[in-house]
């Protein structure tokens, strides 16, 4: 099974390392502020302090008014930090106390000697930044790093400059975008294939996955492992059983986690090119999803929707609760909701009327 990029805390997690600690949060504050407008960034760090009392409660959680604050008693948290920090966009880390996939170090006098037993850490530089009064790199780094002198070396205090390069960096590893047609359970109200109805000239399927091919790095069609059918397109087999949607959807993510995936169901033949230009050019990587608003409904359409790679842990827990409707996870998520002039695209076909009907709309 792939497993989702990234490390502990986050697919995008940086240790900021080399630096007494007050420096490390002043400098992960700093860089926060500068990219807030931008990015939710997440901060992981340790207390020093002697600490309170051990709490009565096991789990207490307080409405701070301006902000939530969740304390836990619990004695490895190893397989729950991506959960905590799923819907950030990345995570510093106080690398003095914790690892992370990637690193920013930080060439301070008073920190030399610790950052030189700290090298098992250094996987993954994406930046140095000199510390006041110094001018170049320690030899023990020079030797470790072998090509430390092609990257990003700026002096601390320019902040700028070190939030601009994580800005790229985050811009160019917005997650791929695949699609996936969902090609539709037994039809029973239709009392046919509703993925094979020609409305456009070819079966709904072929024309939907046509359709997200222009936007889509690879495109495939979701079928039910007992459904027999042709395409020249890639299957993904419904893994996650007896969902409808919901368990297509989930088998996407199983088959690529790190994917956004673009998911639309073949019974909606009245959507087009420009719908989905719009949904694709005005997405919010920052959110679970993006989705057009149904007036119909009153409530976004789960039909027609991207989804970011942090959806997948969240349609995971949805169904750990007893929930299987991917418009339920959109309602109760951060998601990012578009208008649309023309609403007639996100009609739906279910029975023979409604087939009818928009049979008559697209031929006229």
């Amino acid at each position: 099974m792939q497993k989702p990029l990234g490390g502990k805390f986050n697919r995008n997690e940086f240790a900021l390392i080399g630096a007494p600690c007050p420096v490390i949060q002043q400098l992960a504050t700093s860089i926060t502020k500068t990219l807030e407008k931008e990015y939710k960034i997440g901060y992981v760090d340790a207390d020093h302090g002697v600490g309170e009392e051990k709490p009565v409660f096991s789990r207490r959680y307080t409405d701070k008014i301006s902000h939530h604050r969740l304390e836990f008693q619990q004695k490895d948290l190893s397989y729950a930090f991506r959960g905590h920090f799923n819907a950030e966009d990345a995570v510093l880390i106080n690398g003095n106390h914790f690892q992370a996939s990637r690193q920013i170090v930080i060439i301070n006098e008073q920190k030399k000697e610790s950052l030189g037993k700290k090298l098992d850490r250094l996987t993954d530089v994406i930046m140095i930044l000199l510390d006041d009064g110094m001018e170049d790199v320690h030899d023990f780094l020079k030797e470790h790093i072998p090509d430390h002198a092609s990257l990003p070396t700026f002096s601390i205090r320019e902040v700028g400059r070190a939030a601009e390069t994580l800005r790229s960096l985050l811009a160019t590893e917005t997650p791929r975008i695949k699609g996936l047609v969902l090609a539709g359970g037994d039809s029973t109200r239709m009392g046919q294939d509703k993925g094979a109805i020609h409305y456009h000239g070819k079966a709904q399927r072929e024309f939907m996955a046509d359709l997200l091919s222009q936007f889509c790095e690879e495109t495939y069609i979701s079928k039910k492992p007992s459904k027999s059918i042709e395409s020249q397109y890639p299957f993904i087999e419904d893994s996650f059983l007896d969902l409808g949607p919901y368990g297509g959807i989930l088998s996407a993510f199983r088959h690529d986690p790190n994917a956004a995936w673009l998911c639309v169901a073949c019974d909606i033949p009245m959507l087009d090119h420009l719908a989905l230009e719009k949904l694709v050019k005005e997405r919010d990587a920052s959110q679970l999803a993006t989705c057009f608003h149904n007036p119909d409904m009153g409530f976004p359409e789960p039909l027609i929707t991207l989804w970011e790679p942090r959806a997948y842990p969240a349609l995971l827990y949805f169904l750990s609760l007893g929930y299987s409707c991917p418009r339920k996870v959109l309602i109760n998520s951060d998601v990012k909701t578009l208008e649309l002039k023309d609403t007639q695209v996100l009609t739906n076909v279910n029975t023979p009327e409604e087939y009818e009907k928009v049979k008559s709309k697209i031929n006229a």
